[in-house]
C-alpha cells in the first residue's frame, strides 16, 4: 500500500520529520522563508496531509486546490490562519498545539517585561555607542519591577503561568477575562477585575494573553488614555490585538512608559514603521516559544496530530472533531 503523501510547510525538529517519515511521503519546505501562494497551491494538489506554521493562509481556496487533503496539522496554539469552517465543510480535520509552549511563552513575555521596565535594551545601545562615560545618578532610570501591580489581560494557561511569574516578585496581581476563574484566583492570590479599563488604570504593567478572535484593537487610544504615565504594555499574544498607530502616539507622547512587543501587527514588522523610530519600545521577531525543548515539543505534538488523523483517528488536539463526521468529498 502507498504512503499518503504530506507537505511540511518549514523545516522543523528532525525528530518530528524522522515520525512523518515512518507513515507519509513528505516533502518539506527548506526555505527559510514560507512557501510563495503559488507555490504552496501547487505543493497542496495531491497531499492528504498539510503541517503548517501560521505564515501559511490555509483558506477555502487552497482547500480547493486540494482534494485528497484530510488534515491540516498546525504547529501553534493559535489558528487564525485557518479557514476552520471551510475546512470542516469540507470533512477536512484541523489540528493545534496547544499546551507545550505556556511556560517558556510566560518566561518571555516576563523577560520583554524586566527589560522595559530597566531599560535593558536601551542600556545596551548606550554602551555600545560609546555613550558610558561615568556611573550618574540620573542615567537610564527605570520602573522597580517588585511590589508593582501587574495587570493580565486574557487570564487562560499563558496568564496564569504570567501571574506565578509576578508572585515570585512581589506583584499585586490583577487579570481581567471574559471569564471569572474561581479557582485560579484561590490557587494564585489574584484579583479579578471586572472591566478592561479598570484593570488598565490600576497597573503598572499590563500584559496581554488573548486569542486574536474578536478582539482586533483591543488595545486602542481610549485604552492608552486610561493607562497610568509610568505603564509598561508588553504583548506576545497576537499583533493585531493593539492598535499599533495608536500605540506609536501613546509612546512618542509619553502617555505611557514604555512597550515589548514580540509581535506586531504586519510580521515582519516593515523597516519603517514609526515604532521603530522609537527608543522606549522593544520589538523581538515572534521568538516567545523559541526554546530547543519547546519547539521540538511543538513540532512533535504537530507531528501526533497528522499521523493519527492519517491513520483516520482523531488527533489528540482536533480544533474540529465535527469535520470527522462530514461526508468525505
Amino acid at each position: 500500500m502507498s504512503k499518503p503523501k504530506v507537505f511540511v510547510t518549514r523545516k522543523i525538529a528532525k525528530e518530528a520529520l524522522d515520525m512523518i517519515a515512518d507513515v507519509a511521503e513528505m516533502e518539506v519546505w527548506e526555505d527559510e522563508l514560507p512557501p510563495p501562494r503559488d507555490v504552496l497551491v501547487n505543493k497542496v494538489k495531491d497531499i492528504e496531509g498539510l503541517l503548517s506554521l501560521l505564515t501559511e493562509k490555509v483558506d477555502a481556496s487552497l482547500m480547493d486546490a486540494a482534494p485528497r487533503l484530510r488534515v491540516v496539522s498546525n504547529m501553534a496554539v493559535g489558528y487564525e490562519n485557518i479557514d476552520v469552517p471551510a475546512a470542516t465543510s469540507r470533512g477536512i480535520v484541523v489540528a493545534n498545539t496547544p499546551g507545550v509552549l505556556t511556560e517558556t511563552t510566560a518566561d518571555f513575555a516576563f523577560a520583554l517585561l524586566l527589560a522595559a521596565a530597566r531599560r535593558v535594551v536601551e542600556a545596551d545601545t548606550y554602551t555600545r555607542k560609546g555613550r558610558w562615560k561615568t556611573w550618574g545618578p540620573m542615567i537610564l532610570l527605570g520602573h522597580d519591577v517588585h511590589h508593582a501591580t501587574l495587570g493580565i489581560v486574557g487570564f487562560g494557561r499563558i496568564g496564569a503561568a504570567m501571574a506565578k511569574r509576578g508572585k515570585g516578585f512581589d506583584m499585586q496581581v490583577l487579570y481581567y477575562d471574559q471569564v471569572r476563574r474561581w479557582q485560579e484566583e484561590k490557587e494564585l492570590g489574584v484579583k479579578y477585575i471586572p472591566t478592561l479599563l479598570e484593570l488598565l488604570s490600576s497597573s503598572d504593567f499590563v500584559t496581554l494573553h488573548v486569542p486574536l478572535a474578536e478582539t482586533y484593537h483591543l488595545i486602542g487610544a481610549a485604552e492608552f488614555a486610561a493607562m497610568k504615565p509610568t505603564a509598561i504594555l508588553i504583548n506576545t499574544s497576537r499583533g493585531p490585538v493593539v492598535d499599533q498607530k495608536a500605540l506609536y502616539q501613546a509612546l512618542k507622547s509619553g502617555q505611557i512608559f514604555a512597550a515589548a512587543l514580540d509581535v506586531t501587527e504586519v510580521e515582519p514588522i516593515p523597516p519603517g514603521d514609526l515604532l521603530l523610530t522609537l527608543d522606549n519600545v522593544i520589538i523581538a521577531p515572534h521568538i516567545a516559544s523559541a526554546s530547543v525543548v519547546t519547539r521540538t515539543k511543538m513540532a512533535t505534538l504537530a507531528a501526533t496530530n497528522l499521523i493519527a488523523s492519517l491513520r483516520g483517528e482523531i488527533p489528540p488536539h482536533c480544533v474540529n472533531p465535527e469535520a470527522v463526521r462530514e461526508k468525505p468529498r
